[in-house]
């Protein structure tokens, strides 16, 4: 069994209990089972600090995401599900190699950083368009990475990886322009 859960740092996140459950689930059974720790997407951290109004105004504050590229994730995943027995029972954390910060984005595409508070982003996020386990959820991506819980680092990908890690920042960029 391979499962795909969320990066150790993100236990602040509203969403972990979840992935904490079915982790200690698959330590106490029979199975062979092998844990990807997924970071958080450089995709989703693009759109989540598009730039609206020619600035980026995400609640992120000063604080820092190690956010990785998707594609990274699964081809991490392909080589463990090619291999399982040389992964039994490991726990990968699989962040990217640096941690982003909302104004480095805003200064790779060129445009000011100004960001919101928390308050004034949820009160946005109250509108129409979102399910109902969204906002709170995004909340809490946005306030754990401004608290800089997210931030830490871990070389695990790169040894899972044949090749370097993507730049997590062109990939946040590429997304960010996608999106706005």
């Amino acid at each position: 069994m391979v499962f795909t859960s969320l990066v150790g740092a993100g236990d602040h996140l509203a969403f972990a209990l979840a992935h904490r459950w079915t982790e200690r689930r698959l330590r106490e059974s029979r199975l062979g089972w092998t844990i990807l720790r997924n970071g958080l997407y450089a995709e989703l951290f693009g759109q989540l600090a598009a730039p609206v109004g020619g600035a980026v105004t995400a609640p992120f504050g000063a604080g820092a995401l190690a956010a990785v590229a998707r594609q990274d994730l699964a081809d991490a995943a392909v080589r463990v599900a090619a291999d399982p027995a040389a992964h039994r029972h490991r726990t990968y954390e699989l962040t990217g190699p640096v941690a982003l910060t909302a104004a480095g984005l805003a200064a790779a595409l060129e445009v000011p950083y100004r960001p919101v508070s928390l308050g004034e982003r949820r009160a946005a996020l109250a509108g129409p368009g979102l399910l109902p386990f969204q906002p709170a959820m995004l909340m809490s991506i946005y306030s754990a990475t401004a608290g800089g819980f997210l931030a830490e680092t871990h070389g695990d990908l790169a040894r899972l990886l044949p090749r370097p890690p993507r730049d997590p920042m062109s990939v946040a960029v590429a997304a960010a322009r996608a999106s706005s």
